[in-house]
């Protein structure tokens, strides 16, 4: 029992002694990791319980979790060219899809259609251009014409015939003209966000009435500009929400210019970011939640072919540096100075480099 003991002690002092002077010993060069110390089996006469880890050869990820705003796309000003007093309005958070009554003035209809060219003329048979063409393909689109008239930027006798169907089902007079007070357009089915018109009040031409989104789900992130070579479009990322619950998205817009932050009072400047648009794989797993905080998971660079190990097996140096407790074929143990690459923060592997690191070798981790 007492050689035990001493053994036990003879150990930690080991131990001990190695911690304290391993920078001293840099002095002499690396011998120290060319040195072989007693065949040991992990977990087993160490200060404390370890395992062992393979290091392995694969592609490895660097990611950032980056603060972000879950909402919807696209911000969008209805603005009114009707002239009477407001008979019908839209209520906040009511979803107006293409082809349906966004409000009305004077017991008038205004219908949404889909387009990016607001309303600003009279669309009578003869007249092309853009908003022409965003009339045709809103027509085609909801069913009321034929295919045909989808991608076609005059207003032709197929227009009106299709114009007069719909307005036979918004039950105003079929003229088959569409003047400009009829008709608001926007990009997308309109989410209600904001409504600033109140119902019998005078509706003013060319005042913005209310406020929408699209219905589609959308993160937001203000990315550090200097990681922006990192990110592309396509990228898939991981959002976690409000509730700490993941689901994956994927990268669909970078931007190009670099906004500075507002300044916090004190004249303290902050990092230029750019804006990062990402779009959930699963938009209903993302809930009803708008302007909510999430986190996103971004990588921001890769390799291929690296050599990794767990996190866990690093040992820092007194001296600077760090080295990884190798486990030799014959079972001897070896401390091996490591060069450190990319961190996989998600799966806690880190890239490493040496002459004595290779595929297939085992490594002393913590236990778990």
């Amino acid at each position: 029992m007492t050689g035990e003991r001493g053994r036990i002690s003879r150990r930690v002092l080991v131990i001990v002694v190695v911690v304290v002077v391993i920078g001293g010993l840099v002095v002499g060069g690396l011998a120290l990791f060319g040195t072989k110390a007693p065949a040991k089996a992990a977990g087993v006469d160490n200060a404390a319980a370890t395992s062992t880890a393979t290091v392995a050869q694969r592609s490895l990820s660097a990611q950032t979790n980056v603060s972000a705003t879950l909402g919807y796309a696209g911000s969008y000003s209805v603005v009114n060219q009707a002239v009477g007093s407001f008979s019908q309005l839209p209520t906040v958070g009511e979803v107006v899809e293409p082809g349906e009554v966004l409000y009305a003035v004077g017991g008038q209809p205004v219908v949404l259609l889909v387009g990016s060219t607001p309303a600003y003329r009279t669309l009578v048979a003869g007249i092309s251009g853009p908003d022409a063409l965003e009339l045709n393909n809103s027509l085609a689109t909801l069913g009321y014409g034929p295919a045909t008239l989808q991608g076609s930027a005059v207003f032709s006798a197929a227009t009106a015939t299709a114009l007069m169907k719909l307005q036979a089902h918004l039950g105003v007079a079929q003229t088959g003209v569409l003047t400009a007070d009829q008709v608001i357009f926007l990009p997308s089915a309109a989410r209600i966000t904001i409504v600033t018109a109140t119902l019998g009040a005078v509706a003013q031409a060319g005042a913005a009435i209310a406020t929408a989104t699209s219905t589609t789900r959308e993160v937001v992130v203000a990315l550090d500009a200097t990681q922006q070579a990192a990110v592309k479009v396509g990228d898939q990322v991981t959002i976690t929400l409000p509730d700490t619950s993941t689901t994956p998205g994927v990268v669909s817009t970078v931007g190009t210019v670099a906004t500075a932050p507002a300044g916090n009072g004190q004249g303290a400047a902050g990092t230029p970011t750019i804006e990062v648009d990402v779009t959930p794989t699963d938009p209903a797993a993302t809930g009803a939640l708008d302007q909510a905080p999430v986190l996103v998971a971004i990588t921001t660079a890769s390799v291929t072919d690296a050599l990794v190990v767990p996190v866990a097996a690093l040992l820092a140096l007194t001296g600077g540096g760090y080295a990884v407790e190798l486990i030799a074929t014959d079972s001897t143990h070896q401390l091996v100075g490591v060069t450190l690459g990319l961190f996989d923060d998600a799966d806690g592997l880190v890239q490493v480099s040496g002459s004595a690191m290779h595929a297939g070798v085992r490594v002393v981790v913590p236990a778990s």
